[in-house]
């Protein structure tokens, strides 16, 4: 059974001077035009192929696959906004994605990324976008615990800092403590629950939580020691951007993680080095 907005896998019916029509179930034959048809396909051939509408609204299909269909989330581009309908995106499909004003939870801009559900619009059966994602996640208070491993979708940056989706089911916030690089709307990431607040709000980490965290950091340190022949040029009194750069985490976490290996007396620190001075595990 074909499904509208998705990608499916279609049986071929016949052959007409325009292509080749398969077989949707219930949305009955779709068009696969000449120009999409696969080379060395023939009648009663299973292809794989998105289902949407064309200009006129008629129901085809299309072998070019986007970028996310009905049901998924994604960060897409503005490609260009009409002051009459709405924002247009691209999914990467040669027709652009439509965000309309009513689905637009924020105004966006053109050459801004968002993150967007493809939905099927029940007035007009079109597919479209949009960012009022609150309607989609759980509304069941979380059932995280501190320290749980989470896959993280980042929406927006935030003045506290960035909003995140968890597990497609529940929003989350990435405090700026917490982050050491710019973040793009739409990227995914493995991140920690880092706290459950009495409100249901949830704060997140990227990296492990507690003595898991310095535990993960002073491995990395150890590694980039033995990579670098023993020696590295940071040390207590480094920069907190040099740390970033180098081990993407904050000065604090760094001289956590170094001072335990310090304590296993696996390194010596200085203001500006540490040096590697037996191996070990940290």
């Amino acid at each position: 059974m074909a499904l509208l907005g998705r990608i499916n896998q279609l049986i071929i019916l016949r052959e007409s001077d325009h292509g080749f029509y398969l077989d949707g179930g219930p949305l009955g034959e779709i068009l696969l035009p000449t120009r999409e048809v696969p080379a060395d396909v023939e009648q009663g051939d299973e292809v794989t192929v998105f289902v949407s509408r064309d200009s006129e609204d008629r129901i085809v299909a299309t072998t070019q696959l986007p970028l996310c269909q009905a049901g998924e989330y994604a960060g897409l581009r503005v490609i260009e906004v009409n002051d009459r309908i709405g924002a247009f995106l691209d999914w990467g499909l040669p027709k652009d994605l439509l965000l309309p004003f009513a689905e637009q939870s924020k105004k966006v801009g053109t050459g801004q990324k968002v993150v967007v559900r493809v939905i099927i619009d029940e007035k007009t059966d079109r597919i479209i976008a949009t960012t009022k994602l609150g309607r989609y996640l759980d509304k069941v208070s979380p059932r995280y615990e501190a320290g749980q491993p989470v896959s993280l979708m980042v929406l927006e940056k935030t003045p506290l800092g960035y909003a995140a989706m968890i597990d497609r089911k529940h929003r989350g916030l990435i405090h700026s403590s917490e982050v050491h690089r710019e973040l793009e709307p739409g990227e995914e990431l493995q991140g920690y629950v880092r706290a459950l607040r009495e409100d249901y709000k949830i704060d997140l980490s990227l990296e492990p939580v507690g003595y898991g965290r310095v535990t993960d950091l002073s491995d990395r340190i150890l590694e980039t020691l033995r990579a670098r022949g023993g020696n590295i040029a940071i040390g207590d009194q480094s920069s907190p951007e040099l740390i970033r750069d180098t081990f993407g985490t904050s000065k604090k976490a760094f001289k956590q993680a170094a001072g335990r290996l310090y304590k296993k007396k696996l390194v010596e620190i200085g203001p500006d080095h540490i040096k590697l001075v037996r191996t070990g595990k940290a």
